[in-house]
């Protein structure tokens, strides 16, 4: 084990709090290792050991942040994925096939999944758009993790009304998934989406409502305003 994340660790348990840590798992339906403690305990952590971490060359960081996220421990991928977030405007396009990997192999929880996705993946797609291609293949993985990742990774982006199009052509590659955790990745996407598009994603929901999961079309809707979610839930299908 790296010393610094020996020391981290060693950092982690103690401030662990026991009633946290229980109290943690009813957000959990596949169940969920953490230390237990508030996000801004954990937050300060990460950004306390970070001022070591961040002098070191970047492969190097990335294998600390690979030891991380393998413990399956939700606050140690909290730190990782802090730590990758901070190195946003430095990506190489080689890096997305890490970030790939962690996804796949280490990611356990929509909490992981969406910390790390949101911001880091995020910001690549900002930093390489021509590499957002790549999370349409995302959709078809057997990994849950991955086939929420794919929507989950253009949140932020879409918050501001950016790519729109991929937006919607990965939540129709999505859109009967049976996974609920997947339907409420990409619900999440086009509800974002719908700040600035509102009315392109109600023509994109009311045209695929026959075929979408309850959960997901309830999720996409929710920022609309009231006349366009009635007519959505029209009992028409």
């Amino acid at each position: 084990m790296d010393p610094l994340i020996a020391r981290i660790r060693e950092d982690l348990s103690k401030n662990a709090d026991p009633d946290i840590r229980a109290g943690s798992q009813r957000f959990f339906k596949e169940g969920v290792r953490c230390y237990g403690m508030k996000t801004k305990t954990a937050t300060g952590i990460a950004k306390r050991y970070w001022k070591e971490a961040k002098t070191l060359p970047k492969a190097e960081i990335y294998a600390l942040c690979e030891e991380l996220f393998s413990s399956g421990y939700l606050e140690e991928a909290g730190i990782a994925s802090n730590w990758t977030y901070a190195l946003s405007g430095t990506y190489d396009r080689a890096d997305l096939a890490i970030f790939r990997r962690w996804i796949d192999t280490c990611i356990t929880t929509w909490a992981a999944c969406d910390t790390f996705c949101n911001h880091t993946v995020g910001d690549f797609m900002e930093q390489y758009p021509e590499c957002i291609a790549e999370l349409r293949d995302w959709t078809q993985s057997e990994n849950r993790w991955m086939r929420r990742a794919a929507a989950v990774s253009l949140i932020v982006p879409a918050k501001h009304g950016k790519f729109l199009a991929e937006a919607m052509a990965i939540a129709d590659l999505l859109l009967t998934d049976a996974d609920d955790m997947v339907q409420k990745g990409y619900g999440w996407l086009l509800k974002e989406e719908s700040r600035e598009h509102t009315d392109e994603i109600f023509s994109f929901v009311m045209a695929k409502k026959k075929d979408m999961p309850r959960t997901a079309l309830r999720y996409a809707i929710e920022l609309m305003p009231k006349e366009l979610r009635a007519e959505v839930m029209k009992k028409d299908w």
